[in-house]
């Protein structure tokens, strides 16, 4: 499979666990209690992720000209 390169958003809760999100996928999110493990831990779910069908045709037609994230006080 070649290599891809995904969006992920993570974010320290409260409880300084570290949460990793996929935009891409519903339902594709992890966490660590280090930056590293989530990291480790979102690839697994990515990996079964993946294994669907209609999965690997997103990752398939996903080619982003510009990524960025912004975020904003309200």
């Amino acid at each position: 499979m070649p290599k891809n390169q995904l969006p992920l958003f993570v974010e320290k809760d409260e409880n300084d666990f570290y949460i990793v999100e996929c935009p891409l996928f519903d339902g594709c999110y992890s966490q660590g209690k280090t930056l590293d493990e989530a990291l480790k831990n979102i690839r697994e779910v990515l990996s079964l992720v993946l294994e669907e069908k209609g999965s690997k045709e997103t990752l398939e037609s996903y080619h982003p000209k510009e990524l960025s994230l912004h975020t904003i006080t309200i």
